[in-house]
């Protein structure tokens, strides 16, 4: 029964990693797995939250990748719940993007990691690069790996400075 038309899902970039943002947002919620709500409860915290219902068993179909034909009503809700815009699920450069703004926020819940950034705010452009190259040492003797902030992270340049002033 070939007539030409893609299978369901297939080639539907809207639709494709839908699970796996919904379960990155979960975790960057509820970052301890231990404490993590069920999906029922996560349910009944998204309606709390917005007034608006999902149900469990649904929440937990999309985010196994079991259901993909989600509306752009729930995608709002959840976008609305978890504090992201809705092009997030949409849009791989919003994804992207925000991602790189919630690992940042993830990192600074860590008193340590805010005291070294506020304690490198005024050192010259040489002390921060000596700091990273310090830092990406350290992440390579504990086997960590070189993640997105880090890489993020590249060596402040005169020009930034400049810029940034």
């Amino acid at each position: 029964m070939s007539n030409g038309a893609a299978p369901r899902g297939e080639g539907r970039p809207v639709l494709q990693g839908l699970d796996r943002r919904i379960n990155e947002l979960i975790a960057v919620l509820y970052p301890d797995e231990r404490t993590r709500p069920g999906f029922a409860r996560l349910a009944k915290e998204i309606r709390e939250a917005t007034g608006s219902t999902i149900s469990g068993t649904y929440l937990w179909e999309l985010a196994t990748g079991k259901k993909h034909n989600i509306t752009l009503a729930q995608l709002d809700v959840l976008a609305e719940f978890f504090g992201v815009p809705l092009p997030y699920f949409l849009n791989e450069e919003v994804y992207e993007r925000v991602n790189s703004q919630m690992a940042l926020a993830v990192a600074l819940r860590n008193a340590k990691i805010r005291s070294i950034a506020l304690r490198a705010e005024g050192l010259p452009p040489a002390s921060l690069d000596a700091l990273l190259a310090m830092v990406t040492e350290a992440r390579k003797l504990q086997n960590l790996p070189d993640d997105e902030a880090s890489r993020a992270a590249r060596p402040v340049t005169p020009e930034d400075d400049a810029a940034a002033g």
